[in-house]
């Protein structure tokens, strides 16, 4: 029988570990999941979540798997952090408080903490004392970049499990052999997920997301030729489209809870709501960062070209609007370029405004791959 563990590609050794965890009854109450962006952390704390809740470990069949894996499941609460330098202390004491609370549908609820490296001191002091003994229906599975990003006082507390990095080449090789994608279809969706397999799996059953990618591409190419008004224009458009699937996402959530509001209490309505907010906030996060790693991608393969090895370009679908900007340009401005929309991510990370964001990424990397002069109308 198939196990809620079998989708955690690119992790063998993860995998093993949980699944004895589960069939030893040995489950913790606290872990921290540790591995780069794209390793299958998050993944792999939902499938955990599955096989904690589920009265058969993890059936992936069942109501209470198919809701954590859509999810949709009151007792699994995903939490990211809310302030613009990591999480707020006020949002620890909520969680804190959260978990005092009796489950909603199932014997036990699991709190999920992504980017716990960015748990600062006083974050963390609220929370350590729930972390060390949380109460006997709650399991805690923290999620950090690396083990010595995170304070020791929080590893001390917590059982830790690595996560490898997964090479590129080996992620696309993966989803190849998991989804029967071409090689260069897996290749241009693990740079446009940032090398997460789960998201690019995702990405490439989406005809929305590949005509998003499309759209994009056709305005990298044609920015040598973009006037002012015309990379405004195209910023605009991009956020649009970058924030389309929330529509699909709220409705859904919408749904859900109307489904369930009939024997839920007033409290737990409101965690649902707070918690619907948080997934729309990280959705458009996530749909905004796809949208600057396809740049970033287009970039690199301009870079590529420009240093004469044009056998690493991963973009080949649009390889000759590829050639066409690195004959305009050189080395060392594709770089700059590339370094420019680096600079954009972690902007906004910190909360910019995506309008303003990608204004004066998309007029920086005209700027510096073509120099300031380019006031021609571009068709696009």
């Amino acid at each position: 029988m198939a196990d809620a563990f079998e989708n955690i590609l690119g992790q063998p050794q993860v995998r093993e570990f949980l699944r004895a965890t589960i069939a030893g009854g040995k489950v913790s109450h606290a872990y921290l999941f540790t591995g780069p962006a794209g390793s299958n952390k998050t993944l792999a704390a939902y499938a955990f979540a599955q096989s904690i809740l589920c009265s058969q470990t993890g059936c992936g069949e069942c109501d209470c798997c198919q809701r954590v894996m859509r999810k949709k499941h009151p007792d699994v609460r995903y939490f990211a952090p809310e302030g613009a330098g990591g999480y707020l202390v006020d949002q620890i004491r909520d969680i804190v408080a959260d978990t005092s609370l009796a489950p909603i549908r199932a014997h036990k609820k699991v709190y999920i903490l992504d980017r716990v490296d960015l748990l600062g001191s006083s974050s963390a002091n609220a929370f350590l004392k729930t972390l060390e003994e949380p109460p006997d229906d709650v399991v805690l599975i923290l999620l950090g970049r690396t083990r010595e990003s995170v304070l020791p006082t929080i590893v001390s507390r917590c059982q830790v499990v690595p996560f490898r990095h997964i090479p590129a080449t080996e992620a696309a090789g993966i989803l190849v052999q998991n989804t029967g994608a071409t090689k260069m279809a897996a290749e241009i969706a693990i740079q446009a997920c940032d090398g997460s397999i789960t998201k690019a799996i995702e990405f490439l059953k989406s005809n929305e997301r590949m005509t998003f990618r499309s759209r994009i591409l056709e305005v990298l190419s044609s920015l040598a030729l973009a006037d002012d008004w015309d990379v405004l224009t195209y910023a605009e458009d991009l956020v649009v489209r970058a924030k389309a699937p929330l529509d699909v996402v709220r409705a859904s959530q919408e749904e859900e809870l109307a489904e369930s509001a009939d024997f839920l209490a007033k409290s737990a309505i409101r965690q649902i709501e707070a918690r619907n907010k948080r997934a729309l906030t990280a959705k458009s996060f996530e749909s905004l960062r796809q949208m600057t790693a396809i740049i970033r991608s287009w970039l690199r393969d301009v870079l590529a070209v420009c240093a004469g090895v044009p056998e690493l370009v991963i973009n080949a679908d649009v390889r000759a609007s590829i050639e066409e900007a690195a004959a305009r340009t050189d080395e060392a401005r594709a770089a700059a370029a590339l370094a420019a929309c680096v600079e954009a991510d972690r902007a906004l990370t910190y909360n910019v405004s995506p309008e303003t964001c990608l204004d004066a990424l998309l007029f920086e990397i005209r700027s510096t791959l073509y120099g300031t002069g380019s006031t021609h109308k571009a068709a696009v």
